[in-house]
């Protein structure tokens, strides 16, 4: 992967260089391999490069022999080859950045409905003088942009977009409600103010008079149906896997696996090893020192079944505080999961044997893994029941619960939401509706989201979680984290047609007899010891409730109970204060809100109350 940066002016001013050039600056772990730039006029772009394909070759941006398309392309093709041989053109590289310019040449834009793979690319036009933009279908990769009435800029992170701003962002306060819902901000928005994120699956077109549009070219059709036996089912979901892994390893450079132990991330180190006719996969875990959560074990257990060349680190209370600061700046955003921080130390030290990560992200989403699937219909079965009886009867047996009843807490929550869409949205909430209307004294500043499209309650689940939790947060934090180190993170279970093929299943071969994840477990069985496939799913959990009653405890008192705290000046600092004394007393498990504060406390200090600087800086 590699960090892109452009500029396309509007009023007929030339796009100065040098600011190009600090753009590109904010951007040296995604590309610490080269660099280059390209200005003609009002148009200018700029790259970053980490050498995954054609290592020696196809430096960015890049042209047609006739000058006519310029390119600064984030990302990799997977089926760069076979295009190739479809596509007559003048190669001069062997790489996958012409393949792609020569896609366009050939039939524009509409060409992204070819690939294969993980991308995010600006093309100018000099046909039509446009700019084009596009995002790949899942949002594996980002690109943000800016537009005003005299210019749009983008970029692959927010940072890079600040030195072609006429004035820095402040918060977007709209968002601050989506945030407390996600611990991230769905796009188009993000928290910074006239900062957009392209939408996966989308492209947007700017022309030289500043008319600016973005379509969709994809989106996974939740009504279709596949009639199949589970025999077939699995079948079917065993060869997806298995294209999707093999179309994953394609690089000219190391290839590993993040290997947690877990269904996902060991079926993919079994495909990889049985791809590569049982050659060892470097593969890297993490510990968090917490015997609730340790899957060390089970990971060693799968690196000895495969002969793996293993590594692993555990991360300690300590480490979090010294690196939250530095990962806020490579994310851009509040670090939304606790683990993020594990993912960059195994990223950095992938960093050392591998340049490309193959990891287990999006499983949970299409193939019904989490503990919420089982409960899928029941909760839909339950609005029956008025919406404030409902509520006030749940939500009196939730806070009845003992502090260690986390997962029912959530359950029960969820079944008091109001509507689908609430109730949808409340299995990943760190706030529920009132909480959040209460924290922020106010009703929310957006239209709340629409229903969720789907021919049943699994299949509006899952799509609601590939729409808005994998998106823009799993896979957000898995770029960020993984470029932090320079390091290619890559989830062959996003594959599109991999996708489209789990959202034409029935539902009942995802949640089976109360089972989660079970046409995926029988592909697993074929590859991985039963005590892998039987196990249960504990995820990548980090000890938070302990840590926030110990080495962590100062840390948030002293962040969210500074008078000049941003958190206490636009949240309810009585309510703040309350959350601190129940999770500390042990009335309640409040790690995961006290996280979402924290996060967005470090963030808003990070980016605007310090002078904004590289961590090498720091």
């Amino acid at each position: 992967m590699c960090g892109i940066v452009g500029i396309r002016r509007f009023d007929g001013q030339p796009v100065a260089v040098d600011t190009l050039r600090r753009m590109a600056a904010a951007l040296p772990h995604r590309g610490p391999d080269g660099e280059g730039f390209w200005v003609s006029g009002p148009v200018g772009f700029g790259h970053r490069r980490l050498s995954i394909i054609d290592v020696e070759g196809s430096p960015q941006p890049m042209a047609t022999p006739d000058d006519r398309l310029h390119i600064t392309f984030n990302g990799e093709i997977f089926n760069y080859q076979r295009l190739r041989s479809t596509i007559a053109y003048p190669y001069r590289t062997k790489g996958d950045t012409e393949v792609l310019l020569a896609l366009f040449a050939s039939e524009g834009v509409a060409g992204v409905r070819r690939l294969n793979g993980q991308f995010a690319y600006g093309v100018h036009d000099r046909a039509g003088d446009e700019l084009w933009l596009v995002r790949d279908r899942l949002g594996v990769l980002p690109l943000f942009y800016y537009c005003d009435d005299r210019m749009l800029a983008f970029a692959s992170e927010i940072k890079a977009l600040l030195p072609a701003l006429p004035v820095a962002p402040t918060v977007d306060e709209a968002s601050l409600d989506d945030y407390l819902t996600r611990r991230s901000v769905a796009a188009p928005y993000t928290l910074f103010s006239d900062v957009r994120k392209l939408r996966p699956g989308h492209w947007l077109r700017a022309s030289a008079d500043g008319v600016v549009e973005d379509g969709e070219y994809w989106s996974v059709d939740t009504r279709r149906r596949r009639s199949v036996s589970a025999a077939e089912a699995v079948n079917l979901v065993g060869a997806g896997v298995r294209t999707a892994v093999k179309r994953a390893m394609v690089a000219d450079v190391p290839v590993g696996a993040l290997l947690s132990g877990g269904v996902d991330s060991s079926l993919i180190v079994a495909l990889m090893t049985s791809l590569r006719d049982g050659a060892g996969v470097e593969t890297f875990s993490a510990g968090f020192g917490d015997p609730r959560f340790d899957e060390l074990p089970f990971a060693r257990q799968v690196s000895q079944a495969f002969n793996t060349r293993h590594h692993e680190v555990v991360v300690e209370p300590g480490e979090f505080a010294d690196l939250w600061p530095r990962l806020t700046w490579h994310r851009d955003a509040p670090i939304s999961e606790p683990a993020d921080v594990a993912v960059f130390r195994l990223a950095a030290l992938a960093r050392q044997s591998v340049k490309v990560l193959l990891s287990g992200e999006g499983s949970d989403e299409l193939f019904g893994g989490y503990p919420k699937y089982r409960l899928a219909r029941v909760t839909g079965a339950l609005d029956v029941v008025p919406a404030a009886a409902r509520a006030r009867l749940l939500g009196a047996v939730a806070r009845s619960l003992p502090a260690r009843a986390t997962r029912p807490a959530i359950a029960l929550r969820a079944m008091a939401a109001p509507n689908e869409a609430e109730r949808l949205a409340s299995w990943f909430a760190p706030f529920t509706a009132g909480e959040r209307r209460r924290f922020l004294g106010r009703a929310p500043l957006r239209p709340p989201a629409a229903e969720v499209d789907g021919r049943d309650a699994i299949q509006r689940m899952a799509t609601y979680d590939c729409d808005g939790w994998l998106a823009d947060n799993l896979l957000e934090r898995g770029d960020r984290m993984s470029m932090a180190a320079s390091v290619e993170l890559r989830p062959p279970l996003l594959d599109h047609e991999l996708v489209e093929l789990a959202f034409c299943l029935p539902s009942r071969f995802k949640v089976h007899r109360g089972e989660t994840k079970w046409v995926l477990k029988e592909v697993a069985r074929r590859h991985l010891p039963s005590a892998i496939v039987e196990r249960r799913k504990v995820g990548f959990r980090v000890p938070l409730d302990v840590w926030f009653r110990g080495h962590l405890r100062d840390l948030s008192r002293d962040l969210l109970g500074d008078p000049n705290s941003f958190v206490g000046a636009v949240f309810d600092r009585a309510s703040v204060r309350a959350l601190l004394d129940d999770h500390e007393r042990g009335r309640r498990d409040e790690s995961i809100r006290i996280w979402t504060l924290l996060s967005l406390e470090v963030w808003h200090q990070a980016f605007f109350k310090e002078p904004l600087r590289p961590p090498r800086d720091r």
